[in-house]
């Protein structure tokens, strides 16, 4: 069993467990994955793509206002270190579409702008030029509160392929993980806390 299906095994039974699984049932009914033209599309624009992601929207073309069989949904799959916090996972498309949202939102942070008034990670480059992020998930809030990336451009106490977490109100760039996998790990690690019987309500 390889990481995404370990992940999406455990994310079911999360589901089941704290009262959703007539959502889970529903979700996995309509929805489908990514189609091959979609996928290439990806790995031309991002070339080092982690194949576990590559393998998620394989399984499922993104949960955030996505329409399935005439149906929008908006449906969390993911998470991060902010405790019970849930996200959801972005289509290739709109992988595509906000290619340079983090450039447009958060140039200023990485060039070091704001000083000591928002915490940037020092595995983060300090040049908004070279930034090549891959946008990916969005939190509950729209992403208003805070954005997930895979950063291709770290600096030298960085990794190629970490995940960045933006969060805001105090605002704060963080790197939450060394590798997508290691991301997955972390939330099966943390017992996929983001999804509760609150998440349900």
């Amino acid at each position: 069993m390889n990481i995404v299906e370990k992940y999406i095994n455990r994310l079911k039974k999360a589901y089941y467990y704290n009262s959703g699984k007539k959502s889970w049932d529903h979700f996995e009914s309509i929805m489908h994955g990514a189609n091959k033209e979609d996928i290439k599309k990806l790995k031309d624009e991002y070339p080092n793509v982690p194949d576990s992601l590559v393998k998620l929207l394989e399984y499922v073309d993104g949960t955030y206002w996505r329409k399935y069989e005439g149906e929008k949904i908006a449906f969390y799959i993911l998470g991060s270190d902010v405790n019970e916090y849930p996200y959801y996972l972005l289509s290739v498309n709109q992988i595509l579409e906000t290619k340079n949202e983090a450039f447009d939102f958060y140039a200023g942070y990485v060039n070091r702008e704001f000083g000591d008034d928002v915490e940037i990670d020092e595995k983060i480059i300090d040049c908004a030029d070279n930034m090549k992020w891959l946008h990916f998930s969005d939190c509950m809030n729209n992403g208003g509160t805070s954005q997930l990336f895979i950063d291709f451009s770290a600096s030298e106490k960085g990794i190629n392929g970490q995940v960045v977490r933006f969060l805001h109100d105090p605002d704060e760039i963080q790197v939450i993980a060394d590798s997508f996998d290691d991301y997955l790990q972390m939330l099966i690690a943390n017992e996929m806390d983001f999804i509760n019987e609150d998440t349900f309500e």
